[in-house]
């Protein structure tokens, strides 16, 4: 299999957010607080695009690592929003740890979340015009956020990761997919990532309407590989080609 590597390098660019919000926790060690300043932007400028994708990277890892998955996934033309973690981590512990031992950073992470939506929206951007794309702790917010707020997003791509939480909140979820594209990949032997709950996630996500793609890969490791990027691609190549 051919696998992916994703660099270090840090980028940054101009952020529309800046001075939007502000902190309510002080810095401290792993009080993980993440600051919409940090955002990167790239590819397409908001003001022209027809589309985004908000790209999520994972723990130890910082946007311009995501982004480098521009190599391999059909972005062209999209908006790349690529926000950034506190102190490189979204949340402390296991995405599988008690919520409460995730807190602020999950939180934190979700607001984020929340501001990128809100500010897409002001500029006109409906959902089926929003790509998530995320690997691992960034796979699990990819899937997290928007499955808090299902609507016919434009695609849904989880690379290495699952719904958050010691067991599935379902009361965290609500509203309605309407079919949107959504690929779940992971391997069989992913340390980080029980297949339960890969099978639970991928349950909840078709009771709320996802049309999905679920694929374990066998002895793939914590890793990309090149028939992930066909998936996404797949996704990813359709969105702003059809209204609703």
């Amino acid at each position: 299999m051919e696998r992916c590597t994703i660099f270090w390098p840090v980028g940054n660019s101009n952020n529309p957010l800046v001075g939007q919000f502000t902190k309510s926790n002080p810095k401290k060690t792993m009080q993980l607080n993440h600051s919409p300043a940090q955002v990167v932007y790239a590819g397409q400028p908001l003001e022209t695009a027809k589309k985004v994708a908000i790209l999520t990277h994972g723990r130890g890892a910082a946007p311009q690592n995501i982004l480098d998955l521009t190599n391999h996934l059909a972005l062209a033309g999209f908006a790349l929003i690529a926000p950034a973690a506190d102190q490189h981590t979204w949340y402390p512990k296991s995405f599988i740890a008690p919520i409460q031992e995730n807190q602020p950073g999950l939180d934190s992470a979700i607001d984020l979340y929340y501001g990128l939506w809100a500010d897409l929206q002001t500029r006109g951007f409906k959902a089926h015009q929003v790509a998530f794309v995320g690997f691992s702790q960034g796979a699990c917010l990819t899937l997290e956020f928007p499955t808090r707020n299902a609507q016919r997003w434009g695609g849904i791509i989880a690379f290495s990761g699952g719904l958050i939480g010691d067991r599935i909140y379902r009361e965290h979820y609500s509203g309605s997919f309407q079919d949107t594209p959504i690929f779940m990949g992971c391997s069989d032997q992913d340390s980080h990532v029980p297949k339960s709950r890969l099978e639970e996630s991928k349950t909840i996500l078709e009771e709320m309407g996802a049309s999905l793609t679920y694929k374990i890969y066998p002895g793939m490791g914590h890793t990309m590989i090149q028939d992930e990027f066909d998936q996404a691609n797949a996704i990813l190549s359709k969105i702003g080609s059809i209204d609703y």
